[in-house]
């Protein structure tokens, strides 16, 4: 049964449409949810969760009728929002017993789940403590635990490295990939960042202007090029190894793609120019630091439309590798 289903789901508002005509199906399992700022992305869970209704068309969650049977949704999906929405004043250990038993589950229930859920997303030493001295990344935690307290069958996270820096991100995507793996949770999860979509999911859904861009398998997205980069070091015979290389090859009839910096690129026309490389690397006496095949970016899809945003690290940056580095560098001064 598919966790998320839509059928010509369309919701205008006075002066935009936020959704038009949208289609999905969303399998079982872990799917990243992209789109530049303004495609959608939060309208869609808002509709999805019964929050707001729509103009045309159906949402299904879980099977579930989200125009009509939204509280029920609710009760069965866990929604990890964007923004800072923790009380300071609350522990995290409080904050998250109640919203289990806001959940529908019995007190002595919601207390030994939020010990179990606090501890799998590494808050447990840090319970007790109110929220308003928490890192950015130990909020997230929090955000993260309250969505998977009640045991949900599906959560939708929304962002969820929002603010931290790599190493932060880092584990906050290990926890993503465990919430499946070893839950079996399906998981529905919308970054910016689409390096890390394509670390933790299998599916990707691509939305451009409220209209279904691309779904398919993120292998798909990711498939092999025909591109080979390669990067050698210098020997004292050949004090620019680079160079050297490149000439070799030529010689040989393989042309390379003129490039900055010291990395070389070529077409692989067939399988044997991995042995012509080889080859001319060791004739050359040089060391052979990386050969490595390219592979497509799901940055590529935006690139191609026209509508790639800026380099900016924030939740509305972006959608490509520019704004992946911004972030990494601009989340570096955040502490967790």
């Amino acid at each position: 049964m598919s966790v998320i289903e839509t059928n010509g789901l369309t919701k205008r508002y006075p002066r935009v449409t936020a959704l038009d005509g949208l289609t999905i199906d969303i399998q079982p399992g872990v799917t990243g949810l992209v789109g530049a700022n303004g495609a959608g992305k939060s309208t869609l869970i808002k509709i999805l969760l019964g929050l707001a209704p729509a103009t045309e068309g159906t949402a299904s969650v879980l099977g579930l009728d989200s125009a009509a049977e939204g509280e029920t949704i609710r009760a069965q999906v866990g929604y990890m929002p964007e923004h800072d929405c923790l009380p300071p004043d609350v522990s995290a250990t409080e904050f998250v017993v109640h919203m289990a038993c806001m959940s529908g589950l019995p007190r002595t229930a919601a207390r030994e789940r939020t010990a179990d859920t606090l501890r799998h997303v590494g808050l447990y030493e840090e319970r007790y403590r109110p929220m308003g001295g928490y890192s950015t990344g130990m909020k997230q935690r929090v955000k993260l635990a309250q969505a998977l307290v009640h045991d949900p069958k599906l959560v939708l996270l929304d962002e969820p490295t929002n603010g931290l820096d790599p190493a932060g991100r880092d584990e906050m995507l290990g926890l993503i990939r465990r919430i499946h793996s070893d839950f079996g949770i399906s998981v529905l999860v919308t970054s910016h960042l689409l390096r890390e979509l394509e670390r933790t999911s299998e599916h990707i859904v691509v939305i451009d202007g409220g209209r279904l861009l691309r779904s398919q398998t993120t292998a798909s997205f990711v498939e092999a090029t025909a591109s080979l980069a390669i990067e050698v070091t210098d020997s004292d015979a050949h004090p620019d190894g680079t160079a050297a290389l490149r000439a070799a090859l030529a010689e040989v009839g393989v042309e390379t793609v003129t490039t900055p910096g010291r990395q070389i690129h070529l077409e692989i026309t067939d399988e044997g120019v991995y042995d012509t490389v080889r080859d001319a690397v060791v004739e050359l006496g040089l060391g052979l630091v990386r050969m490595e095949r390219g592979r497509h970016e799901i940055a590529e899809v935006f690139q191609s439309r026209g509508s790639v945003g800026g380099a900016g690290g924030g939740a509305d940056g972006g959608v490509d590798r520019a704004g992946d580095q911004a972030a990494d560098v601009s989340n570096a001064e955040v502490t967790r």
